[in-house]
């Protein structure tokens, strides 16, 4: 009887765990039995498989007992990326194709019934995975899958459109494949990534008027890494402000648009068009804590890990829930989130900057001079008090955005660009780079000491401030560190009083908090 193995990958956060697709013909009552704990997409791949092979004109032996096993038994498999090689291996196990030359090939793709390739979503982290690894594997994928995944660099990837078209490159001779039935020859294809030199197009800060000190901020936070809050009434400008906060930020590397959109490949979220665009990810604030982190079974990556190596804007900060926001400290800190559950445990990369959005009240008028604030103290304190102390500690930036007048907003010309505003950006990321290979955010304990030094002056200024505004350790490092960038803007290497002065108007207490 028939053995057949066909190679594929299952996807366990960012890993592509080697899945072997066994498939044994035997003699018997005729089954078709799936096993290998696989999920009910992967069970209904059954009657996918069986409806695509009659349908392309191949031999589906109903008069067989099929078995099909996906090895390793204790590997959750998920989504119908395993039709491909389930209907390879009843074709190798019948005889229809040659087994032999299914090795060193890969394979993934959804089943129409029809016989159609439907991409699958994880294809670019896959080929990310097979990269990082060094495996050396022919990767055989739907059309649209296929193009995702040749961005990654030193594969070899190929495209199909039909099962037809990965038929006909396996049947063992010209006999075998003048059997087969006719149809287009051009649904097969190496697939290699085109160089992409567009530009990526980010919304213009200069159509931002006023709020010069705001966006001087924003410069601060974008050349350092740092996270950022805005406190502000109704309509005074702080989404649209951080809506304009990516195109600030250094272009994305190679590596870091590889690893962006392999995790938004996972949710299948990917899009050709925002290759090498840095994400901005805006969850709504009924967000719950497994929408912001991650989570499912087999965990999925939450909105935190899709604004990886981008900008996690959350407005209405108060109003996430509790759990939501306190889920935010550990990745602030490590850069990564992992989701445990009882058999298995995922790792997802969430290195993003958070900018944060709030009123200063419920009714969002307090310290306003054209509306009363209708809130009474109590009020105000318990909706400052939503955000707890251990996490406002973790974010660098705190600045007040005021209103825009008419006039202002009427009369006043554009402000600078983006691009302008990024040139400094990028030349004082550069200085932080070549003095400590990271971003100043990053930088933690002995690193502190080594590369924010102080003078007599500017210690006794730090001691000073730290003593009268009740700072903890956490609170006078990331002043440190936010004091390193302002020195960074102003390429000087001695973090000066003049940089420690303006660091520490950064860290203001919420107006009216407990």
């Amino acid at each position: 009887m028939g053995l057949s193995l066909v190679q594929s990958r299952a996807l366990l956060g960012l890993e592509a765990a080697s899945v072997t697709v066994e498939v044994h013909l035997a003699n018997g009552l005729p089954s078709f039995t799936l096993v290998g704990l696989v999920e009910t997409e992967v069970k209904e791949a059954r009657e996918r498989v069986r409806s695509a092979l009659q349908n392309a004109g191949l031999e589906f032996p109903n008069n067989k007992r099929i078995t099909v096993n996906l090895a390793p038994a204790d590997l959750p498999k998920d989504s119908g990326r395993f039709d491909l090689p389930i209907a390879l291996g009843i074709l190798a196990a019948s005889g229809q194709i040659d087994n032999a030359r299914l090795a060193g090939h890969e394979f993934a793709g959804e089943l129409s019934l029809s016989g159609e390739l439907r991409p699958v979503r994880g294809a670019l982290a896959m080929a990310l995975a097979l990269h990082t690894r060094g495996v050396a594997t022919r990767l055989v994928l739907p059309l649209e899958s296929a193009q995702e995944a040749a961005l990654v660099p030193g594969g070899e990837v190929y495209g199909a459109r039909h099962l037809l078209d990965v038929v006909r490159q396996f049947v063992a001779g010209d006999d075998a494949a003048s059997r087969l039935p006719d149809g287009p020859d051009d649904g097969w294809a190496r697939i290699q990534a085109e160089p992409d030199t567009a530009v990526p197009r980010y919304a213009d800060l200069s159509e931002v008027k006023g709020h010069t000190g705001v966006k001087r901020v924003l410069e601060i936070a974008a050349a350092g890494g740092h996270s950022l809050l805005m406190v502000g009434e109704p309509g005074s400008g702080k989404s649209m402000l951080a809506q304009r906060f990516a195109g600030l930020l250094p272009a994305m590397r190679i590596d870091e648009a590889l690893e962006s959109a392999a995790v938004a490949s996972l949710g299948g979220r990917f899009a050709t068009e925002r290759w090498m665009s840095r994400p901005t990810c805006s969850p709504h604030h009924t967000a719950s804590a497994v929408a912001l982190v991650g989570g499912g079974s087999p965990p999925r990556p939450g909105e935190i890990s899709r604004a990886h190596h981008g900008v996690l804007f959350l407005d209405e900060f108060p109003e996430f829930a509790r759990s939501a926001l306190e889920a935010l400290r550990e990745p602030l800190e490590t850069g990564t989130i992992t989701i445990a559950r009882a058999a298995r445990r995922a790792e997802f990369p969430a290195r993003f900057q958070l900018v944060a959005a709030m009123n200063p009240c419920p009714c969002g008028y307090l310290g306003s001079s054209s509306r009363p604030c209708r809130c009474t103290p109590e009020q105000v304190s318990r909706y400052q008090g939503k955000l707890s102390g251990p996490l406002l500690d973790r974010i660098d930036l705190h600045i007040e955005v005021p209103p825009v007048s008419a006039q202002l907003l009427l009369d006043s010309p554009a402000g600078e660009s983006t691009d302008s505003i990024r040139e400094r950006v990028v030349a004082a990321r550069e200085r932080a780079m070549r003095r400590q290979g990271h971003a100043n955010q990053s930088l933690h304990g002995a690193a502190i000491d080594r590369h924010a030094t102080l003078d007599d002056a500017a210690r006794g200024f730090m001691f000073n401030a730290a003593a009268k505004l009740g700072w903890s350790a956490r609170s006078t490092h990331r002043a440190l560190k936010v004091a390193r960038t302002i020195a960074d803007l102003d390429s000087s290497e001695a973090v000066q009083v003049g940089h420690l002065a303006e660091a520490v108007q950064y860290r203001r207490a919420l107006r009216g908090a407990a």
